[in-house]
């Protein structure tokens, strides 16, 4: 039996998966990634993406901020692929409890899934740090400059920057449904970016699946590995 077989097998038995997504399930839907050859690490700017996405640059620099933001950050036009696709339809038959996800795009629940905890925030919601009014996506693209609320504060992404910390609230539901899963598939992540990639030690099962083109870390606790593309997959799912 081939390992898309067992893959179909060990789906077609569970009823409590639970899918950890990564960059590399929304490159299929154009978004570049990070990490990757052409992803936004091995392009040229005057700093480095990751110090532009961090807290501090945010603080000292917010206009350079909001405009790499604006043209690398924000993922409007596109639409969900078939890995999105194919997780939401396996939540609406109750075999998924769960997508953790560290993509901020929205596009797991733009494809339908109701249960998403989004570890790195999501560019869809947006709120002034003074008053916590909330704005959409739409205001941070079709703004100038910093984005400024009605009363003046400036209306930030709730995406977690470099050097802030993960939601609280987020991560302890995440360990709970990694916890109770009977089944984790583990998609599209290179598995390098802590805390995020350290919630895979909560799992307690014997159907860890790791699918992603490149080696991971985790390659060798896994039970099933496929380095094959996320779209040739899960369309034979």
């Amino acid at each position: 039996m081939d390992n898309v077989e067992i893959l179909k097998k060990w789906v077609a038995e569970s009823s409590r998966i639970v899918a950890f997504t990564g960059a590399g399930v929304s490159t299929e839907s154009g978004i570049p990634d990070f990490r990757s050859v052409d992803g936004l690490y091995n392009q040229k700017f005057e700093y480095p993406p990751e110090s532009i996405i961090s807290h501090s640059f945010y603080l000292q620099r917010p206009a350079y901020f909001f405009r790499f933001y604006r043209e690398k950050m924000l993922p409007l036009d596109f639409e969900p692929n078939i890995t999105h696709k194919v997780l939401a339809k396996w939540e609406a038959q109750g075999k998924l409890s769960a997508v953790v996800t560290q993509n901020i795009d929205g596009l797991h629940q733009k494809a339908g899934s109701k249960k998403v905890y989004e570890l790195h925030g999501s560019v869809l919601r947006n709120y002034c740090t003074r008053c916590r009014k909330f704005y959409p996506a739409e205001f941070i693209r079709d703004s100038v400059g910093v984005p400024k609320c009605t009363c003046g504060g400036t209306v930030k992404p709730d995406v977690v920057l470099y050097e802030e910390g993960l939601d609280q609230d987020t991560v302890e539901k995440s360990v709970m449904a990694i916890r109770s899963a009977d089944m984790m598939i583990v998609a599209g992540t290179s598995l390098t970016v802590y805390p995020a990639a350290g919630l895979i030690n909560y799992y307690r099962g014997s159907r860890l699946v790791l699918i992603n083109r490149d080696e991971t870390p985790y390659d060798s606790r896994a039970d099933l590995v496929l380095h094959e593309s996320l779209g040739d997959v899960f369309s034979q799912l």
